[in-house]
């Protein structure tokens, strides 16, 4: 048993995709969230900058006495967690390769698509995770950048979003994937524009899900699940505008977001 919160990081808000599948996976957990508002987007910054950001976020987290870290960010996940892993001593799970797994498990046809930020695609660490299981699997990339700013003004169903989306996965139609993930966590709350798109023979991957599964296993291996039963009050924490944050976040989670504060980041 272990009591202390799990940390729970992001570039932004998407990440508040990861909080609404551990709230569901595991409603026990106390959960400490950070969105680097000040500094979004993460997706066209260089691999140094997203790690030097990533690591101060960390050294900020480990404050709050966290047992453990999801990174909530794909372009981290895809860039930086190694590194975080090897400078960091407790457990970290990043996005990507549960998201991998999956998608290497749910294709049959090994043709497989990921959507995501610049950052996420051209670092191919979708392809290289995806290949190491199934070797055969050809991925096709395509990076969505307007995706994040519809899903923030809360345009999910919207006409401008199924155009924009018709416009970004023609290229992935044309391919005859059977396998899609939404390489960033804003994406899953686009499901279903995204799966009207594509079709209902294309199977949706939200990495965001796998990676809670993994994560809660990895504890209970650990015996480090929290055991309280008092019930937990989660706290989010933003590099700037709060107010934006909780106004984008109570579209996202059905849990109100009553503890929300601001931090200087650059100080850790």
């Amino acid at each position: 048993m272990d009591n202390r919160p799990i940390g729970v990081f992001d570039s932004g808000v998407g990440g508040l995709t990861v909080v609404k599948e551990l709230l569901q996976h595991g409603p026990n957990e106390q959960i400490i969230y950070f969105g680097d508002t000040a500094r979004v987007p993460y997706g066209s910054k260089s691999k140094e900058t997203v790690t030097k950001y990533s690591k101060q976020i960390i050294r900020f987290l480990l404050t709050k006495n966290v047992k453990g870290l999801i990174v909530a960010c794909n372009t981290i996940s895809s860039n930086s967690l190694e590194e975080l892993q090897k400078d960091f001593d407790l457990p970290i799970l990043g996005v990507v390769k549960p998201g991998a797994l999956m998608a290497a498990r749910t294709s049959q046809n090994q043709r497989i698509g990921i959507i995501g930020t610049e950052a996420t695609v051209n670092s191919k660490t979708y392809k290289t995770l995806i290949q190491e299981q199934k070797p055969e699997a050809k991925i096709f990339g395509q990076a969505c950048p307007l995706f994040v700013p519809l899903v923030e003004e809360g345009w999910l169903t919207d006409d401008v979003t199924y155009q924009v989306a018709k416009k970004y996965l023609q290229s992935l139609q044309q391919v005859d994937i059977d396998t899609l993930v939404l390489g960033c966590t804003h994406y899953p709350l686009l499901t279903p524009v995204i799966q009207e798109v594509m079709g209902d023979g294309v199977a949706l991957i939200n990495p965001a899900l796998e990676t809670v599964q993994q994560f809660l296993r990895l504890l209970d291996r650990k015996q480090s699940l929290r055991e309280n039963n008092i019930p937990p009050k989660h706290e989010f924490y933003v590099s700037d505008n709060p107010k934006k944050f909780c106004e984008i976040g109570r579209r996202m989670l059905t849990d109100p977001m009553e503890w929300i504060h601001q931090v200087n980041i650059e100080a850790y």
